[in-house]
């Protein structure tokens, strides 16, 4: 299991799969300490394929199997109870993947950007411009 210390400096090629779930539960305890808006950013080009087991040891499956999806919206519905907004850029057009991340946003009331690697940064920025001048408007 990761500490959030060591989140920064995790690879991409890190050895067990992509862990929705445990990213989630870091991101929310980080943010338990956090006053004012709380969100979730995530970039993911893949599924869910990796939870914590009840030993709290990392297990790959791919495909995923239904014990990963069920932890990682388990952690999306601790989200949405602490007031967390996950915002999530998928930078991959797979439909599978595609359903996950819109039965995701669904129950957390976030949002999804369907995009590329290419297009990715002007999907942030334009995000961020947006949701700044929202804040402005209405303070």
């Amino acid at each position: 299991m990761l500490t959030a210390d060591q989140i920064p400096r995790v690879s991409w090629d890190f050895a067990y799969g992509t862990n929705m779930a445990h990213g989630f539960m870091l991101a929310r305890k980080l943010l338990a300490a956090q006053s004012g808006t709380k969100q979730i950013i995530m970039i993911t080009d893949g599924e869910p394929t990796a939870h914590l087991n009840q030993f709290g040891e990392p297990e790959f499956h791919y495909p995923p199997v239904r014990a990963t999806v069920d932890a990682t919206l388990l952690e999306v519905s601790r989200c949405t109870k602490e007031r967390i907004r996950i915002n999530t850029f998928m930078l991959d057009a797979d439909p599978g993947l595609q359903h996950f991340v819109e039965r995701m946003t669904e129950l957390n009331r976030g949002r999804a950007f369907f995009t590329s690697p290419e297009t990715l940064g002007d999907f942030v920025l334009v995000d961020f411009i947006e949701q700044r001048r929202s804040l402005l408007r209405g303070a």
